[in-house]
């Protein structure tokens, strides 16, 4: 018995890379990323209550929309998140403080995300979960799969990066000069193209690039992908809808 090659799935060889010439422990990795997604699926599980709250509850959506100060609240709460960033960005690695700002930025997020869905039919927001759910899934998979067999996909960031400026030039253009339905649907489709493409960059990144001390600025990167992707495929099938 002590003759016995030592074999791939020998126990004692641990578990595989999940890229080729990767240095660090696989087990370290694995821990990092099992966290990373723990908090956001946190997110998520909280963005749906709140959002579900906003959209049942019509009287939060009538108190945003027609009066004074519920509309100066909802401009607040669009940019909280943008403003939030900033100090969490400083402190993403400081406990308790990263969390803290965590909670801020999640929930506020979540009550832009449910006054959008308040306004949309059920049938187009459940079409635009069931296809995001599906969308981040299978790149999610096929991300680790590529990783395992070699590819990198670090070289999408300056094209993503400038992408999402022609995005931001767009929508700007959009709302001084509005298109019609047509252009709202071509801005929808754009932007679930690239944000398609930020899911596998951001899950690339989390596989072999942020240290273990990032797994806040992971899980925003990687949370604020799948809300954007979702609010883009929520504006393309409302503009179909309509």
């Amino acid at each position: 018995m002590w003759n016995h090659p030592y074999g791939k799935h020998d126990l004692e060889s641990g578990p595989r890379p999940l890229y080729p010439m990767m240095l660090e422990s696989p087990e370290l990795r694995w821990s990092f990323i099992r966290k990373v997604y723990s908090i956001i699926s946190i997110q998520l599980l909280a963005t749906i209550a709140v959002a579900s709250v906003v959209v049942t509850v019509h009287p939060i959506s009538t108190f945003f929309t027609t009066t004074g100060a519920g509309l100066a609240l909802y401009v607040l709460l669009i940019f909280t998140p943008l403003i939030v960033l900033c100090p969490l960005y400083y402190y993403h690695q400081k406990h308790p403080v990263n969390y803290l700002l965590l909670s801020v930025f999640t929930i506020s997020l979540a009550f832009a995300v449910g006054l959008t869905c308040a306004f949309t039919s059920g049938k187009v927001i459940l079409e635009s979960v069931i296809l995001t759910t599906v969308v981040v899934l299978s790149l999610t998979g096929y991300t680790f799969w590529a990783a395992k067999r070699g590819y990198d996909f670090n070289f999408l960031g300056p094209f993503l990066f400038g992408a999402i400026l022609v995005l931001m030039v767009f929508a700007l253009i959009q709302i001084l000069f509005p298109l019609g339905k047509i252009s709202v649907m071509i801005y929808g489709c754009l932007a679930s193209i690239i944000f398609c493409g930020y899911i596998v960059y951001d899950t690339d990144n989390l596989i072999k690039r942020y240290s273990y001390d990032e797994y806040i600025w992971a899980a925003v990167s990687l949370y604020l992908d799948v809300i954007n992707l979702f609010l883009s495929l929520l504006t393309v099938f409302r503009a179909a809808d309509s």
